[in-house]
């Protein structure tokens, strides 16, 4: 984990008490504050679904037909170049 910057940006959320009361709770039995108990949890979270959503996990004849794939990268090839245009355009609608 990198060092983070100083804070200055504020999130602010409204909750139960009940929800409120368990986040409470779980903060003090980790022996951390709410705000960085939050925060921690939060930024885990964040990054767990970046890297689901950002990374591909192949099989093995998935990976084989890849580097197949790169390996003749020097043939036109119109059906990948349509693939990576729809991946780019889906990756843009995600922003």
């Amino acid at each position: 984990m990198s060092t983070p910057s100083l804070a200055r940006e504020r999130i602010e959320l409204r909750t139960s008490p009940e929800i409120k009361e368990l986040i409470v709770r779980a903060a003090a039995t980790s022996g951390m504050s709410v705000s960085a108990f939050l925060l921690g949890a939060a930024q885990e979270r964040a990054r767990q679904i970046l890297a689901e959503k950002e990374m591909i996990t192949l099989t093995a004849r998935d990976w084989n037909a890849f580097a197949q794939a790169l390996d003749n990268a020097d043939k036109p090839r119109p059906k990948l170049s349509a693939a990576i245009g729809r991946l780019r355009d889906w990756q843009q609608g995600q922003r």
